[in-house]
């Protein structure tokens, strides 16, 4: 029996290798982190650096949150503070750190028919939209941008209702190329923007007041709500993202010569 301990030995060791090498972490994120295409640089460097393969599922913020709360995946990276500290605040969620910010523009045609540029103000431009009635599009999906634009009308004391306001139910790449087709303004993010800007006519029409910031932050699932979540994973990710390595990627992130991101631990 001695004889053969060496060789099961190897073979239990070579059986648990493989099954750390097979692990994986479930992450959901907004479909901007993946159209942008940042999320799989940073998870292509996560596997290497780890040996665990990262399984995506993209969404709305809402729909992100919602995922993550039912315990499906192991950490959750989305872009609504008000709706993510409601969320930890009823325990579903844990670590939650900054990781990045952007900003939102307001895009549309060059023809600008609603007369945005120059505007003074965000509310000002709400007010110019509603006035024209020109076609929105709306993401009206419960993403965190589509909770930004509901944030934005109700600043400016409006209600947009009509034929020329559309919600699409949609994605961010998705509302971008129908507001392309039908001509029509949008509200999005400046990094799915630059990921579509040479593929539409649409130019951005308003940007750079303070309340179109774009914070992004990280959390992981609480394990003591469900001991099926990858908790070592997550928090391994979640130190990842926010550590040097992976701050430096989302830095050095950029698209047609723009950077899409701005990394909030390092400067």
């Amino acid at each position: 029996m001695s004889l053969f301990s060496p060789l099961v030995s190897v073979f239990f060791l070579v059986i648990c290798l493989s099954t750390n090498a097979s692990e994986n972490l479930m992450l959901s994120t907004t479909t901007s982190t993946e159209n942008s295409g940042l999320v799989k640089v940073l998870n292509l460097a996560f596997e290497e650096k780890y040996g665990v393969k990262v399984k995506v599922i993209a969404a709305g913020t809402g729909k992100a949150l919602k995922i993550g709360s039912r315990g499906d995946v192991d950490v959750v990276l989305v872009h609504a503070p008000l709706s993510e500290l409601k969320y930890v605040k009823e325990g579903y969620f844990i670590d939650r750190r900054a990781v990045m910010h952007n900003d939102f523009v307001i895009i549309g045609p060059s023809s600008d028919p609603a007369d945005l540029s120059g505007t003074n103000s965000v509310v000002d431009a709400m007010k110019k939209l509603m006035s024209a009635k020109v076609r929105f599009v709306s993401r009206g999906d419960d993403s965190g941008t589509h909770k930004k634009e509901l944030a934005l009308w109700k600043d400016a004391n409006l209600s947009p209702i009509g034929n020329w306001y559309i919600q699409a139910g949609q994605g961010m790449g998705a509302v971008i190329k129908m507001a392309d087709e039908l001509k029509a303004y949008t509200l999005t993010d400046r990094g799915t923007y630059l990921a579509f800007k040479n593929k539409i006519n649409l130019k951005v029409l308003y940007e750079g007041d303070e309340v179109l910031f774009n914070p992004y932050h990280i959390m992981a699932v609480n394990p003591e709500r469900f001991d099926n979540v990858q908790y070592g994973l997550a928090k391994q990710y979640i130190r990842f993202v926010t550590g040097k390595q992976g701050q430096l990627i989302i830095q050095n992130f950029k698209m047609l010569g723009h950077s899409l991101y701005y990394p909030d631990v390092i400067n």
